[in-house]
C-alpha cells in the first residue's frame, strides 16, 4: 500500500540500537514482506498445537512456492533440519527477532483527528510490541483533549517527551499538506521510524534535517490502495495486487 512503482525497493539491514544483527547486505523489499506472512502463520499453527512445519506447507498455505520459503529463510542464516522442517516455536522466535519484534516499540501519534483516534485504542499494536505512549495535535480545541487513555499534547511537547518516555516511531495522521513539516519534527526529536498515513509521500532522505540518514518510512496510503483494487476489478483480476515484486 505504500504505492511503490518500479524497480524494487531494497532495505539497507537496520537493527535495534544496542547490537547488530548477525548477517550483511541488502534485503529485498518483498522477502521482508514474506516474513512477516510467515510469522503470522506460523503464530497461528502454534496457536494450534502444531510443533514442526516444513517448508513446503508453510509455502502452500500462503500461495508460495517451497523453494521461496527456504531462500527467504536462508538470508537469514541456518534454519530447522532436512527431513524433519521447522520447529514452529524455534522459528517464531527467529523471525520475532529479525523483524524487531523481540522488544517494544514505544510510539506517538501526531494528528487526533479521525485516523488518529481509530489508532490510539487498539489494543493489538500492544499485543505486538507497538506500544503508542503520547499522541499530539497543533489544534488548541484538541490538545487537553483524551484519546484513549492518552491526553492530547501539544506541538511543542513533543521533543521533550519523545526523549522521556523513550519513543523510537512516529506515526503521522495529519492533512497531506502538514506531513513534510511533521515529519521534521519527528526527526529533531529524535525518532528513527516514521509509519506515515497522510496523502503526501515523504521523501526523508533528500532533506536537510538532522538524524534523518537513519530514518526508515513506510508510507500508507487508502486511496492508492483502493486505485489498486478498483483497477484490478475493473479488469477482472483475482488474487493480492499489492506486491509486484513477489
Amino acid at each position: 500500500m505504500s504505492g511503490t512503482h518500479g524497480a524494487c525497493r531494497r532495505y539497507e539491514p537496520r537493527y535495534d540500537l544496542r547490537e547488530p544483527m548477525p548477517f550483511r547486505g541488502k534485503i529485498p523489499e518483498p522477502t521482508v514482506r514474506r516474513l512477516s506472512l510467515y510469522l503470522r502463520e506460523l503464530q497461528m499453527r502454534e496457536e494450534g498445537d502444531q510443533s514442526t512445519i516444513s517448508s513446503k506447507q508453510l509455502g502452500q498455505a500462503l500461495g508460495f512456492t517451497d523453494s521461496q520459503v527456504r531462500k527467504d529463510l536462508a538470508v537469514f542464516g541456518q534454519f530447522g533440519q532436512p527431513g524433519v522442517g521447522y520447529r514452529t516455536d524455534e522459528l517464531i522466535e527467529r523471525l520475532r527477532s529479525i523483524l524487531g519484534k523481540d522488544r517494544t516499540w514505544n510510539a506517538c501519534v501526531v494528528g487526533a483527528g479521525n485516523i488518529g483516534r481509530a489508532l490510539m485504542p487498539y489494543g493489538r499494536f500492544r499485543r505486538e510490541g507497538f506500544d503508542i505512549v503520547a499522541i499530539f495535535d497543533h489544534d488548541p480545541a484538541v490538545v487537553g483533549t483524551t484519546v484513549g487513555d492518552h491526553k492530547v499534547r501539544p506541538l511543542q511537547e513533543l521533543r521533550p517527551l519523545v526523549r522521556e518516555r523513550g519513543i523510537r516511531i512516529g506515526i503521522i495522521a495529519v492533512p497531506g499538506e502538514a506531513a513534510q513539516a511533521t515529519a521534521d519534527r519527528l526527526i529533531q526529536a529524535g525518532v528513527i521510524g516514521i509509519l506515515n498515513f497522510a496523502p503526501r509521500r515523504l521523501e526523508i532522505p533528500q532533506t536537510q534535517v538532522r538524524g534523518a540518514e537513519r530514518l526508515s518510512v513506510v508510507n500508507v496510503d487508502f486511496t492508492v490502495a483502493l486505485e489498486q483494487l478498483a483497477f484490478q476489478i475493473s479488469f477482472g483480476l483475482k488474487g493480492a495486487y499489492d506486491d509486484p515484486c513477489r
